[in-house]
């Protein structure tokens, strides 16, 4: 088994062994006192010689305080490239059924190969819950500016959508954008199916991956879980 592939079995299998899961809401809403969720997910793309090129990360947030969200955001592409990143939420303003508005503060560092550098990071997140004939759902849009002082200053507009019923799947869609001044808008696209049987507390996200960085689609698995 080529190496890349052994670390990517190793990387899913640790998943599987330390997270079950529970849908969350993302962007805008804060955790509850004392409430903590975590995700964790690994996407792979295969190459032309039977490798994979993976990315992982892990996502915590937890309750500080009741209008105090505090968090942990961590990526990492085989050693090559990554971050890590502490932050913030506080409320901005909720109008009810029209939605609400959350601000998030973020520092950490990013990383190529050995050498790092400082990250910042500020967010304006909108969320709303709404009704279908098919069950509830919610949307969120984030908006960000991100410093990353080696490489520069790149605009993020982020969407997500899902659906939050009874049933055995619910689809969920998420779309990332980022820019930077003199390049291309960079976009990333998943379509993924939360698998999640009645009264169980777990949910796996199954979905695909598709970037402008590849010519090729890939897989996305994440594995959600509230405390």
């Amino acid at each position: 088994m080529p190496l890349d592939a052994a670390r990517m079995g190793r990387v899913v299998l640790l998943l599987f062994l330390l997270l079950a899961a529970a849908p969350a809401r993302p962007g805008a809403w804060l955790q509850e006192k004392d409430s903590a969720f975590t995700a964790a997910s690994v996407a792979a793309f295969r190459n032309q010689d039977g490798s994979f090129d993976y990315k992982s990360s892990f996502y915590a947030e937890f309750g500080y305080r009741p209008n105090l969200t505090i968090g942990l955001d961590l990526e990492e592409r085989q050693d090559l490239n990554g971050h890590a990143l502490m932050f913030a939420r506080i409320p901005v303003a909720d109008f009810g059924q029209w939605g609400r508005f959350s601000a998030e503060f973020g520092a950490g560092a990013h990383h190529k190969q050995a050498r790092a550098w400082a990250l910042y990071k500020v967010t304006l997140s909108y969320g709303k819950g709404f009704q279908t004939g098919r069950g509830n759902g919610w949307l969120a849009i984030d908006a960000a500016l991100e410093n990353r002082t080696h490489d520069g200053v790149y605009r993020k507009l982020d969407f997500t959508a899902g659906l939050s019923s009874d049933r055995l799947l619910n689809p969920l869609i998420q779309v990332e954008t980022a820019y930077r001044s003199g390049e291309p808008l960079y976009w990333k696209a998943r379509p993924s199916v939360m698998i999640r049987a009645k009264d169980s507390a777990i949910t796996w996200v199954l979905g695909l991956e598709r970037n402008d960085a590849r010519d090729d689609t890939g897989i996305k698995l994440a594995i959600w879980n509230r405390f």
